[in-house]
């Protein structure tokens, strides 16, 4: 057996450990700098289990540690240093493209799904079967209905009654119901979350909300993208309820995919959504825990009427041209409602 094949073999957390050692010892991840799953996964695009176990091994080494916040320091835990907020995928992580090399062909193969049934979302249902899906990218049948029973706990598709796959649904109700989800869970996420969360990080989330908010240009996807999941990581998922973060995260993820796809047709992100959350952002700072809940619950409740608004400027536009040979349309009359 090769060194190169053996490479290949090397568990994906254990790749990942040896990135991010390389990294804290070369001086490239500095003492003081927070490590969280989420970043460290989008960037070394390998599945947030993997990064977990990964910290595990650099925490047994005692290269980080855990503290008062969320996620962990890099440096011991005798190290005096304050807590260094950076946007982890602008730094250069040495292999970081371990996972996009090693990654199972199934989750390389379960990301390319994901993006077709996205890209048609707005559009109507489209519905799929095991035997399309593996013939298409050659795969056994057995995989195909792994991939989809992933992306059926994502909320993407759905298996009817009569075990026939179809895509989700993204319509006024379905959004209405999300968003009735999340001034539920976020709420309660964020008064659970605040006496945790980061004043500092806070400040520099208010500076950059600010920026945005009185620039002249319009604010893009990506910069929208950026600061409303800024709040979402500092703000709602620093509750200690784990369960709680677990469902957040799930309904966030939905209601963000179907935002993305809006996106894609050529909306631009609004200052309306970055205003209400610099104002949570500044109650939540001098401890106005109650009028931050309230102010969330507000801004929740303008951004659900903003995007319904959205997607009835998109409904007009044709369907794409370019769908997935394996994604055939149902008929507006025999769409299935989530089970």
């Amino acid at each position: 057996m090769t060194d190169q094949s053996s490479a290949m073999r090397e568990p994906l957390f254990q790749a990942a450990a040896t990135t991010l050692r390389h990294s804290i010892q070369t001086g490239l991840l500095k003492p003081g700098l927070v490590l969280l799953e989420g970043p460290i996964s989008d960037r070394l695009h390998i599945s947030r289990t993997s990064v977990k176990r990964a910290l595990q091994l650099l925490e047994d080494e005692s290269l980080i540690h855990r503290f008062d916040g969320r996620g962990f320091l890099v440096g011991t835990p005798d190290d005096t240093v304050s807590p260094i907020r950076e946007d982890l995928p602008e730094l250069e992580l040495t292999g970081a493209e371990v996972g996009a090399k090693a990654r199972p062909g199934s989750q390389r193969i379960q990301d390319t799904v994901e993006r077709d049934i996205l890209a048609c979302l707005v559009f109507g249902q489209y519905r799929m079967t095991e035997t399309d899906l593996a013939d298409h990218f050659d795969v056994s049948r057995t995989v195909a209905r792994d991939i989809l029973g992933r992306l059926q706990e994502r909320g993407l598709v759905w298996k009817t009654s009569t075990s026939r796959w179809v895509s989700a649904l993204l319509t006024a109700r379905s959004i209405k119901d999300k968003y009735e989800l999340r001034g539920i869970l976020e709420v309660a996420a964020l008064r659970s979350a605040a006496a945790r969360i980061d004043v500092s990080a806070l400040d520099q989330l208010q500076r950059k909300m600010e920026r945005t908010e009185n620039g002249k240009r319009l604010v893009n996807a990506e910069e929208w993208f950026e600061l409303v999941n800024a709040f979402v990581d500092l703000a709602i998922l620093s509750t200690p309820n784990v369960e709680l973060r677990a469902l957040v995260s799930r309904n966030f993820r939905m209601i963000s995919a179907s935002q993305q796809v809006l996106f894609s047709v050529g909306l631009s992100g609004d200052r309306h959504s970055i205003r209400e959350l610099r104002m949570v952002v500044e109650l939540l700072r001098v401890g106005a825990i109650h009028g931050a809940a309230e102010m969330l619950k507000s801004h929740l409740a303008k951004s659900r009427e903003r995007m319904i608004a959205q997607l009835k400027i998109v409904s007009v536009l044709p369907e794409p041209d370019h769908l997935a040979p394996y994604l055939t349309p149902v008929e507006p009359g025999q769409a299935v409602t989530s089970p």
